[in-house]
């Protein structure tokens, strides 16, 4: 069975859409779903930076806001979005 030129002018959109889903599309959504997962999982007492680089520690947690302590007697609300990493002693992770 021979191929159809028709078909074969198809050809190198569809390898261009391959390339893009497992080159941009495939990692974003794991990198989504990890940061998800990191979101999830924060609870009080954690130490955080925000992606605004403020550095902080959660001490309450109200709906999608997050209370931090930055300094003593300092506390500000932030959205649970706006937390960019979290900091635990004895391991570091580096934003990728």
């Amino acid at each position: 069975m021979a191929i159809s030129p028709e078909l074969l002018q198809w050809f190198p959109f569809l390898l261009m859409a391959v390339i893009f889903y497992f080159l941009l599309y495939r990692p974003q959504k794991q990198q989504q779903k990890k940061r998800d997962a990191m979101l999830e999982s924060l609870k009080k007492g954690d130490r955080v930076v925000t992606i605004g680089g403020i550095h902080g520690t959660i001490t309450a947690f109200s709906g999608d806001t997050v209370t931090l302590r930055v300094a003593e007697k300092v506390e500000i609300d932030v959205n649970r979005s706006a937390v960019g990493q979290v900091n635990t002693p004895g391991k570091t992770e580096e934003k990728k």
